[in-house]
């Protein structure tokens, strides 16, 4: 077991004592059982897929009963032992699916006649210089599954819609393409960039029509289910989309892409986009980071950076590298890009409010509004605590309502920003959309609730009716993936704690294109970038397993899509 200490929420301690019960062992083994059930649980709310263990463990593990050892046997027990690692089955079987499916993929190889002549089309002709945009179309168009990582600004978007473009110009038939984002943000954003650099490609417009703009969460695409963890598409009802992109993939937890993986239809490509180097998903797992570990011939990493300020890039990049003295000195040393910012930041965060507060007592439209609010901001290590999320929010508002830029008359007001913090598919709203509570021209001034979605599309809704957001003049870091703005402020605490790492650094910092400011001892920030995020996981050995069996299934690298034994659960899960 680590040695670490875990506060165990009572949901861990009511499953241990649950199985405890259901167990064979002797009263005198039973505590150290629920220990290790109570571990396992609770370091899956931590982000880990599974915990270490040790031959002891697994000795007082198999003697309960309700244990199995990873060997290819079905099993109905609600724990299984892989190697030296314990799962709660669900998250093993949702690994090992993910990794199956992901294996039957890559044995697929789709040769294009005359292909280096079409990417000199859209790539110009190969130098002595590897353009890596042109082999990330080459990996793309030549194989099933593909994931491009880089920066943002490396090209992701601009390389994809070229390559949608070879996709279709080579196609027998028109493909049906689906594009999705984990959040409505990052979906909104996808459009964007691929409704900006499809008018610009070297293609006829024929081939140009076939490329979708049209972009939709990945719970939407998946079909969610209200109050359910099911989704509607499965191995047994897949999509019908031939290509499927989906974009900032490192957000995506070990559930979810396994849901996406065992939706797909036999012949479907997937490519996946996404920052290898940022935080990885907040539930279990750190999917992105140990595909492009265990699958480098499948992974392409763009590496010029187009889009930010030089020192923006070059803070990151200390940050990334985890030179904590050089990138200190790099903030210290102060720059119009990146600076320091000592003190109380309520007075600064309220000054910075007054844009579209101003515009929306000038009765401007939602969509100007909320480019202005866009423009900056707070980004927070931590949710709770001084200079947490709360702390900021609350002092904020407070602030503002003295200087009477917003009348603080209840939990609702016009200007209040709001960030969805669980998904609501009956509304369409999801865990991460942003939107702004304003008076409605056209329902006398009553106030409502806007929404911008991934299509474009403006929603409103009664504030009643949104009953899971929070303010968010502040917001956590991990909520900030898949945003942009001009300028952020990014808040650590005053004392350092295990949330702070070079990741969350990296993140907050990368979410800036003009601007980065920071709130933070020399300290902290230095021992934040001298941490990183290290994932329990079994997703690399399950992709290199070779002939290894799990639940049924044969990880032999078949270059069948289909698995060679159905799975025996979760059909949907």
């Amino acid at each position: 077991m680590p040695d670490r200490e875990l506060s165990i929420n009572r949901l861990s301690i009511a499953l241990a004592r649950f199985l405890s019960g259901r167990s064979k062992l002797a009263a005198a083994d039973k505590p150290a059982f629920e220990r290790l059930v109570q571990t396992v649980s609770e370091e899956l709310n931590n982000g880990h897929n599974c915990m270490l263990v040790s031959d002891e463990d697994k000795a007082l593990l198999m003697a309960s009963g309700l244990a199995a050892i990873a060997d290819g046997q079905n099993t109905a027990l609600p724990l299984v032992v892989d190697r030296n690692r314990l799962y709660l089955y669900r998250y093993w079987f949702y690994e090992n699916r993910l990794a199956e499916r992901i294996r039957n993929m890559l044995g697929e190889s789709r040769p294009v006649n005359g292909l280096n002549d079409l990417l000199d089309i859209y790539f110009g002709r190969q130098n002595e210089q590897i353009d890596w945009q042109r082999e990330a179309a080459r990996t793309a168009v030549s194989r099933s599954f593909t994931i491009i990582t880089g920066g943002p600004g490396t090209g992701k978007t601009t390389t994809v819609v070229k390559i949608l473009a070879l996709l279709q110009t080579v196609a027998a038939h028109p493909l049906q393409i689906a594009l999705a984002g984990p959040t409505g943000k990052a979906a909104m954003r996808l459009k964007e960039s691929i409704s900006f650099y499809k008018s610009r490609l070297p293609c006829s417009e024929e081939i140009k029509q076939r490329i979708p703009e049209s972009v939709t969460t990945l719970h939407r695409l998946l079909g969610a289910k209200p109050l359910s963890p099911y989704f509607r598409y499965h191995a047994e009802h897949p999509l019908v989309y031939d290509v499927i992109v989906v974009d900032e993939a490192s957000m995506i937890d070990l559930a979810l892409m396994s849901k996406l993986l065992d939706a797909l239809k036999p012949s479907a490509r997937l490519i996946l986009l996404g920052d290898k180097d940022q935080l990885a998903s907040v539930e279990s797992g750190a999917v992105l980071a140990d595909l492009t570990q265990a699958l480098p011939e499948h992974t392409v990493e763009l590496k010029l950076t187009h889009r930010f300020d030089e020192n923006i890039k070059k803070l990151a990049s200390l940050v990334n590298l985890q030179l904590d003295e050089e990138a200190w000195r790099l903030v210290q040393a102060g720059n119009e890009a990146v600076s320091l910012l000592a003190g109380d930041p309520v007075k600064y965060i309220a000054d910075r409010q007054s844009d579209y507060l101003r515009l929306i007592a000038a009765g401007a439209p939602f969509e100007e509004v909320s480019q202005a609010r866009a423009r900056f901001q707070v980004l927070c290590a931590n949710r709770e605590g001084r200079l947490g999320v709360t702390d900021v929010n609350d002092r904020v508002e407070q602030l503002l309502s003295r200087k009477r830029s917003i009348r603080l008359t209840g939990s609702w007001y016009s200007g209040r920003p709001v960030i969805i913090t669980q998904n609501n598919p009956a509304l369409h709203l999801y865990n991460g959309d942003t939107g702004i509570c304003m008076a409605d021209k056209d329902q006398g001034g009553k106030l409502m609730v806007f929404f911008q979605s991934a299509d474009g599309a403006v929603r409103k809704y009664l504030p009643s009716r949104i009953t899971h957001c929070q303010t968010v003049f502040a917001m956590t870091i991990h909520k900030s993936q898949g945003s942009e703005f001009e300028e952020v402020l990014i808040v650590l605490p005053a004392e350092i704690n295990p949330v702070l790492t070079k990741e969350l650094v990296y993140t907050a910092i990368t979410r800036a294109k003009k601007t980065v400011k920071v709130l933070s001892g020399e300290s902290v920030f230095r021992t934040a970038v001298k941490q990183r995020v290290n994932r329990i996981t079994g997703l690399i050995d399950a992709l290199s397993a070779g002939d290894r069996h799990h639940g049924g299934t044969a990880l032999s690298g078949s270059s069948g899509r289909e698995t060679s034994t159905k799975p025996r659960v979760f059909p949907e899960a």
